[in-house]
C-alpha cells in the first residue's frame, strides 16, 4: 500500500509539466512545428522549475509524512512513529554534491555511448529516433533499478517516490537547461510530440491515474503499462 495523497500530488505535478512541455507546443501559433518561441520557452521553463521545486519542498519539508510508507508509520500498537530525523546541513550538502557528481557521470557516460548506440541502431536498420529512447533509458537506469528493487521488496511507497521523483526531475530540470541552450545558441528545438506518442502518453497517464486511485496496486497494472511501452518502442521501429 501507499499514501494516496502523496502519489496524487506527484501525478498532478508531473501531468501538468508534461502537458506544458510535450503537448502545448503543438497548439501555440507563434511558431510552427511543435516549437516554442524563445520567450515562451523561457516562461514554460520557469513554470516547470517552480512546480518541481514546489513539489520537492512539499516532499522534503512541509509534508514529509505523506511520502513515508504507511507500514513505517505504525507500530504494533498502531501508534504513530515519529518522522525520521532530518539530516544535518553537512549531510545534506554532501548528499547534494554526490548526487550532482553521480548524475554528471551518468550523463557523460551516456554521451560517450551515443555514437556507439547510433552506429548499432543504424546497422540494425532502425530509425534514428530510437537512439534518444536508448540514451534516455541509460540515464534513467539507476532510478529504474532502485524503484524495481523497492517494488520487489514490497516497498511500494518508496518505489513510487523514486519513479515519480525521477520523472519530475528529468523533465522539470532538463527543460530550463534546454531553454538556456536554445536562447544562448539560437538553436531551435522541437518539443511537441507527434499524434501517436500523444495518444500513448494520454493512455499511460489514464491507466496510472486509475491504477493508483485506490491506494493499492497489483501486477496486472504493471503488465498493462509495460505493454504500452513495448507498443511505443515497436511503433518507433516499425512506424
Amino acid at each position: 500500500t501507499f499514501v494516496r495523497i502523496s502519489i496524487s500530488t506527484a501525478l498532478i505535478t508531473l501531468t501538468s509539466i508534461i502537458i506544458f512541455v510535450l503537448i502545448l507546443p503543438n497548439y501555440t501559433i507563434s511558431h510552427n512545428g511543435g516549437e516554442y518561441t524563445s520567450m515562451q520557452l523561457v516562461f514554460v521553463s520557469i513554470i516547470s522549475l517552480g512546480l518541481y521545486f514546489g513539489f520537492t519542498m512539499m516532499q522534503t519539508i512541509r509534508h514529509r509524512s505523506y511520502f513515508i510508507s504507511p507500514e513505517n508509520k505504525l507500530s504494533k500498537n498502531n501508534a504513530l512513529h515519529k518522522l525520521p530525523i532530518k539530516p544535518s546541513r553537512k549531510e545534506m550538502y554532501i548528499s547534494i554534491l554526490f548526487l550532482i557528481l553521480c548524475l554528471g557521470i551518468v550523463v557523460l557516460l551516456a554521451k560517450l555511448l551515443s555514437k556507439d548506440v547510433e552506429h548499432i541502431v543504424k546497422w540494425a536498420g532502425a530509425p534514428k529516433s530510437l537512439v534518444g529512447v536508448i540514451i534516455a533509458g541509460i540515464v534513467l537506469l539507476p532510478e529504474c533499478l532502485a524503484a524495481f528493487r523497492a517494488a520487489r521488496n514490497n516497498q511500494i511507497q518508496t518505489s513510487l517516490n523514486l519513479a515519480f521523483g525521477s520523472a519530475l526531475a528529468s523533465i522539470g530540470l532538463s527543460i530550463p537547461v534546454i531553454a538556456i541552450t536554445s536562447v544562448v545558441t539560437g538553436i531551435r528545438m522541437s518539443l511537441g510530440i507527434d499524434t501517436k506518442s500523444t495518444i500513448l502518453l494520454g493512455l499511460s497517464l489514464f491507466i496510472i491515474t486509475i491504477s493508483l486511485a485506490t491506494g493499492k496496486t497489483n501486477i496486472m497494472q504493471g503488465f498493462v503499462l509495460i505493454s504500452i511501452f513495448l507498443i511505443y518502442l515497436f511503433t518507433i521501429i516499425i512506424p
